[in-house]
């Protein structure tokens, strides 16, 4: 078995896709143009994220709950530059850490308070 993908229910699935495919390098693989406007994007590597806003349950407080329960983490090169460019696109800061064993963390959340984060492992 393999993971297909994960999914969220959001407030806005249309402006989270686009701001997922100009910030974070995901393509849209199928998008509804109708409600619950379920989105399928996909990494470079094809790893797959559905968004969509069904109103058959309510959309989490994202913004409300503490990164550690639920975030979607990215493997980076460069920390301090992926952050800042986020940041400069509506992503805010969380927190940002070194580890004892020198992987670099960074949290942030975008711009509907899902919690995304930053990674660069030493090992």
């Amino acid at each position: 078995m393999e993971i297909e993908h994960v999914a969220f229910n959001v407030s806005g699935p249309l402006e989270m896709s686009r701001w997922y495919v100009q910030n974070l390098g995901f393509e849209i693989i199928r998008q509804e143009d109708k409600s619950p406007f379920t989105t399928f994007m996909a990494d470079k590597r094809g790893v797959m994220v559905e968004v969509y806003k069904n109103p058959a349950d309510q959309v989490p407080d994202y913004e409300k709950m503490d990164p550690l329960i639920l975030h979607l983490a990215f493997k980076v090169e460069e920390p301090d530059k992926e952050k800042q460019r986020l940041l400069d696109a509506g992503a805010k800061a969380v927190n940002d850490e070194e580890l004892a064993d020198g992987s670099r963390i960074i949290m942030l959340r975008d711009p509907w308070g899902l919690a995304i984060q930053l990674c660069k492992r030493s090992l």
